[in-house]
């Protein structure tokens, strides 16, 4: 979600930049994922989940944002030069589309101020503490 996510809102605030999602191991991209970035219409059908190295020139990115603990954790230390910020959400895996759309809109206001820090100069957000996700009721 968060690089669907983040190459819209660039391209919605103007800011000329390229992103890229990978973990630790390649897994698939979700369906509740799918249908909840479709309501934004982000389309993540044809999206495939990548390791660290299936994205191009991975030791050449600017920032590199952590979304969740098990990367973090995985990851304490990158290995390039970059800049590196860790916002985590609550896993939605096995919760309600509510669920999901509830992470979905941390993770787009989240992201959403890092772009605009990107397009205005401004400080980057620092990260953050989790938020926890509503609970399914």
């Amino acid at each position: 979600m968060g690089e669907g996510l983040l190459r819209a809102l660039a391209r919605r605030h103007g800011v000329a930049l390229e992103a890229h999602s990978a973990g630790i191991e390649a897994t698939f991209v979700k369906p509740p994922a799918i249908e909840v970035m479709g309501e934004l219409g982000i389309d993540l059908s044809s999206h495939s989940s990548k390791t660290l190295f299936d994205v191009p020139d991975p030791w050449n990115f600017d920032f590199v944002i952590t979304v969740c603990d098990s990367a973090a954790e995985a990851c304490p230390v990158y290995p390039a030069k970059t800049t590196r910020l860790h916002y985590p959400f609550t896993d939605p895996s096995g919760g309600s589309l509510a669920r999901w759309r509830a992470v979905r809109d941390q993770m787009k206001a989240r992201l959403e101020a890092f772009v605009l820090a990107l397009r205005d100069g401004g400080d980057l957000p620092a990260s953050y503490e989790r938020t926890p996700a509503p609970e399914d009721a």
